[in-house]
């Protein structure tokens, strides 16, 4: 049979398939690891645990220095403007609308004036009341922003982490702009509100803002480097979601560079420049991530695990474990705080 791949977004906007030319048929075990959503993927492993934060309500002179963060920020400026600067990092204006996402930031600045004294914002935030932190008069206010962070598994966190730039800024008049500025209503909406059940959809939301920010990180014109940008190569992108598609398939380099319509040479070197590892390697560290989980949370045991990830034996598995992660999937599987 002939595998179709569609669903292959592009900065155009139109929507491609692609086809594999070369038929096999995928085992059970596979197809339970098996998903052609790399981004949907590498979120499941992470097990993004979401903190909605108070909002900032903020009048005249203003400055909040945050220190560095493991994982991801985000925020909006639902009214006003203010800058945010980054460690090492020219400062960028946010207006109202803007979005922002910030990946492991070392130590950041939010202020309505770069020449303002900052305030710490463990302290600021410890004042919070009815949902709000407040700088200022009230009858003054003229920024209000709110926003949250999320906090990974930190045994795959770098699947993501290592393919995220310190800042994606999404303008209010992005294309996405629309749609985030519907996200960030009913974000600032249930934020503040004391109604029951507040806190689930707080948590929805945000994960829901979140896909939709690294959308808009791949779709922007200076493309990202790593999966997550090449997710929008029409070629590179059908053989990534290829392989996650049928992890236990025992994929050749011919197979993938036939899938992207390319010649095997061409295929490595530019699935190498644009992922940052052979597309042979990429595939054992995925098949690896999902093992590591698996081991964790004990759904599965050694044998399944090897013919689900794609090996003749559990010996096979074993040393392609070994050589990735350092010790064994036995060591792995009973070692305390794994």
């Amino acid at each position: 049979m002939l595998l179709t791949y569609s669903m292959l977004h592009h900065p155009s906007g139109t929507i491609h398939n692609v086809e594999s030319p070369f038929p096999y048929a995928s085992s059970t075990a596979a197809s339970a690891f098996g998903s052609s959503d790399p981004i949907a993927d590498a979120i499941g492993l992470l097990r993004p645990r979401t903190v909605v934060k108070v909002g900032l309500h903020a009048a005249g002179p203003w400055a909040v220095r945050f220190e560095p963060y493991p994982h991801v920020s985000l925020g909006v400026v639902a009214r006003g403007q203010c800058w945010l600067a980054l460690e090492g990092h020219e400062p960028v204006l946010l207006t109202e609308g803007d979005f922002y996402l910030l990946g492991n930031p070392p130590p950041y600045l939010l202020a309505s004036e770069l020449t303002a004294t900052p305030r710490a914002a463990k302290p600021l935030w410890d004042t919070a009341a009815d949902g709000a932190v407040r700088i200022g008069p009230p009858a003054e206010e003229d920024t209000y922003l709110c926003g949250g962070h999320f906090s990974f598994d930190d045994t795959n966190a770098d699947i993501l982490l290592d393919v995220l730039p310190p800042l994606v800024h999404v303008h209010a008049t992005d294309p996405r702009g629309e749609l985030l500025a519907h996200l960030s209503h009913l974000l600032v909406t249930e934020a503040e509100t004391t109604a029951l059940g507040s806190s689930l959809v707080l948590d929805h939301l945000a994960q829901v803002l979140f896909v939709h920010m690294l959308r808009a990180h791949a779709d922007q014109t200076d493309r990202p480097t790593g999966w997550l940008g090449a997710l929008n190569n029409d070629g590179i992108g059908a053989a990534l979601r290829a392989m996650h598609a049928h992890v236990a398939h025992r994929w050749t380099l011919k197979e993938l560079a036939d899938i992207s319509r390319m010649s095997r040479s061409a295929f490595a070197a530019t699935f190498k420049t644009q992922v940052g590892t052979p597309p042979l390697e990429y595939l054992i560290q995925w098949r690896m991530s999902l093992a590591r989980d698996a081991l964790r949370r004990g759904t599965r045991s050694i044998t399944e695990l090897a013919f689900a990830t794609g090996y003749e034996s559990e010996s096979a598995f074993s040393t392609a474990f070994r050589r990735v992660v350092g010790i064994s999937p036995k060591h792995y599987r009973d070692s305390p705080g794994r």
